[in-house]
């Protein structure tokens, strides 16, 4: 059994004969050993809805037999018979549920959906049948109390599989164990309820813009977008701002409606909270008494006691103390904002008091005053295709990566494209898959997936990682540009995969990003920071008509305006991690979501002029699933090490420095989860993290 379930269908694959009891798996294509170039590749093209539920079937059947055979084993426990032996089992569920999480996330439809719908509790059951074995805790437990003799990987090891089986109920009495099953199954089916409530919203409200005045204030692009978003639904001729961030704010940022700006921005952030068949509170609050029960059960004050303790900030006492330290900095910006926001606003005399749906807005009208700069004249150097270029260039540099696309393996979209990466010395390192355009049944947002998990112990067995964006696609023939902020994500969410790529271990629940929550965001947010040096905007930052590079004096506009609108980035962030580890704090208080929102927001003093960045009712870090439950305040956590790492370069010589770019391969880049995160930092940076990179580049006090 691997480190993540059939549901999150991101762990390695391991070369297991299929065992003759299951030849009639044969029969489905989603059950085989992936065949084809680079080790094997999913096959896609072989894909039906039909196949998911009996293929899910037939691989839990698989890693039940699998785990009864290292149960039934008469050889007193070691590494190889048990633990290793568990690294290998699970191969078929690894495969069937790479292509079934990309279907559910990225094609649903509402045959996937009842799929969906049915097989959520069952896999709960079976991963708590795996992790409340009695007889495989004891053979784990006895590996684990005996690993002095074992190498430093494998002593790892052991503690994440004991670490795992204890924090899941291994220990604990049968009834106990049974009411963990049961509150497991029952969140894994309201998990997939809100997320489908939530995609239903997203998908369902659609504003379709018809004259000129409707469209006063947006660029060409934009229009151009929506126009093509429009067309794809049936309404051509017409534009749609969709109900997805990536169509929701360049229109709050141009538009001149005020309106139509108020009316979008109502419809997004009320999603999962329209009182309809799609509201999510009911749901939430259910999540929330269940999570609590749950934390007791195992022996711990709350649900976020349970879920940080195996995280960097170890405590949530700790990871408030980090928030609590920056949200008075954030807000007292938020205010400084809104003051010269408002002051132009009143010179247009309007009557216009600044709320929500016009900070983005009035915000642009106070970068231009400020600093000369329209983020809007920096858009036409921002080609989606040329920065994708730039990523892969700046990895080469550092990493010594090389991206050559690849058309002979099969694709679940013909908008996803394949590339194969190779090393410096031209050895096959993985593929990366880019899915980079909204479409009706894609979640929201941008995000990394691994396909397969690098290994070494049985054999050599490559990466295979994605990474998936809403970009909205333009007309046939014409470039995608994207907003300065987008170019930040895409930076980030490479940076994830590179974190995949650059993986060398040998056992597959140690590799890549199988790290803390609070440690995984660290390597990708610190990517980020190479899209910014002039190496990459010379070459990659090129006009779309003219071919020609950003212009020096526009970077310079951009790096003086850096800190510009961070009093509206972090409380928008920040409002949603202390909201998340609030909740959870709660226990089993009865929550009405709503009511716990505002009034903890008041509380904390939140400006009334911005949102939350995800509201509860559609908050899918944290209530889609148990990912980021007491953990939004990760990439906080991890923003703190990303800055003062990347000082480190700024120290040694540049974001290029080799010797530096070397250091961080080797000592997080590649080790996975071999090694504790905090000592892996220290490693690096010869010292714990400094909070001072994050004040500084926020331009907050340090003091």
């Amino acid at each position: 059994m691997k480190r993540r379930t059939f549901l999150t269908a991101s762990a390695a694959l391991a070369t297991l004969p299929a065992l003759p009891a299951f030849a009639q798996a044969q029969a489905n294509p989603l059950t085989l050993a992936w065949t084809g170039p680079y080790g094997g590749v999913p096959p896609f093209d072989k894909v039906k809805v039909a196949d998911f539920a009996p293929a899910l079937t037939e691989a839990m059947a698989q890693e039940r037999a699998e785990v009864d055979a290292i149960c039934a084993n008469k050889a007193p426990p070691s590494f190889d018979n048990t633990l290793a032996a568990l690294e290998r089992s699970g191969a078929m569920g690894e495969r069937v549920g790479v292509i079934y999480g990309i279907w559910s996330g990225t094609l649903s439809t509402p045959e996937v959906r009842d799929v969906d719908k049915a097989m959520a509790p069952k896999l709960a059951a079976h991963n708590d049948a795996i992790l409340q074995n009695p007889a495989l805790f004891a053979r784990i437990a006895a590996v684990y109390e005996a690993r002095a003799g074992l190498t430093p990987e494998q002593q790892r090891l052991a503690w994440l599989y004991w670490t795992r089986f204890v924090r899941a109920g291994a220990k604990l009495s049968a009834p106990d164990k049974a009411r963990v099953a049961q509150i497991n199954q029952q969140l894994a089916g309201l998990f997939t309820q809100f997320s489908q409530n939530l995609l239903a919203d997203e998908t369902d409200y659609v504003l379709y813009l018809r004259t000129e005045s409707e469209l006063s204030g947006l660029p060409e692009d934009v229009r151009a977008a929506a126009a093509a978003a429009a067309e794809a639904r049936g309404h051509k001729g017409e534009f749609a701002i969709l109900n997805t961030r990536s169509s929701i704010d360049p229109f709050l940022t141009y538009s001149s409606r005020r309106d139509l700006r108020e009316k979008v921005w109502r419809t997004f952030y009320s999603r999962g909270d329209n009182g309809d068949a799609h509201d999510n509170n009911a749901i939430i609050k259910q999540i929330l008494k269940l999570r609590a029960e749950r934390a007791k059960i195992l022996g711990y004050p709350t649900h976020a006691h349970w879920r940080v303790e195996p995280a960097m900030a170890k405590t949530p006492e700790a990871a408030m103390d980090l928030m609590m330290r920056v949200w008075p900095f954030a807000i007292a910006r938020v205010r400084q904002e809104v003051s010269q926001m408002q002051a132009i606003a009143d010179t247009e005399k309007r009557g216009v008091k600044i709320a929500p749906w016009d900070y983005r807005y009035y915000a642009e009208k106070v970068r231009a005053d400020l600093y000369a700069l329209d983020m809007n004249a920096v858009k036409p150097y921002l080609q989606l295709d040329k920065l994708r270029e730039g990523m892969h260039w700046a990895a080469g540099q550092l990493y010594g990566f090389s991206f050559t696309p690849v058309t002979d393996v099969p694709v679940a979209h013909p908008d996803i494209t394949v590339w194969e990466v190779k090393a410096a010395d031209g050895a096959h390192v993985g593929l990366w898959y880019f899915d980079p355009y909204a479409r009706a049944g894609k979640r929201s947002g941008a995000w990394m997936n691994a396909y397969r998990s690098q290994s070494t112990f049985d054999g050599a067995v490559t990466t295979i990682v994605s990474n998936n964006a809403n970009f909205v696609k333009g007309a046939p023939g014409e470039p995608v540009l994207v907003s300065w902020d987008d170019a930040k994500t895409m930076f980030h969410e490479f940076g994830h995969a590179l974190h995949g790529l650059n993986s060398k271990v040998a056992y597959p629940s140690l590799s890549g990003t199988a790290v803390a929550r609070d440690y995984v965001e660290f390597p990708s947010q610190l990517n980020e920071h190479w899209l910014s040096t002039p190496e990459v905007l010379n070459r990659f930052a090129l006009h779309y008509q003219t071919g020609k590079p950003i212009p020096a004096e526009l970077v310079e506009k951009i790096n003086k305006a850096h800190t510009f609108r961070t009093g509206f980035d972090v409380t928008e962030y920040l409002s949603s991690a202390l909201i998340d580890m609030k909740l959870h704090l709660a226990g089993d208080a009865d929550i009405d979501p709503d009511a716990f929102e505002r009034d903890e927001l008041k509380k904390l003093g939140m400006p009334e002029e911005l949102p939350m960045r995800h509201r509860t009712p559609q908050f899918q870090h944290v209530f889609a699933s148990d990912g980021y439950s007491a953990g939004y305040y990760s990439y906080l956590w991890s923003e703190v090490l990303d800055h003062d790492a990347f000082e480190a370069f700024e120290e040694a010589g540049g974001p290029y420095d080799k010797a530096m770019a070397k250091r961080l391969h080797d000592t997080i880049m590649s080790v996975g989860n071999t090694v504790d995160p905090a000592d892996q930092y220290r490693a690096f940076r010869g010292r714990d993290p400094d909070v001072k990179a994050y004040l500084r580049d926020k331009g907050f006090p340090t003091g």
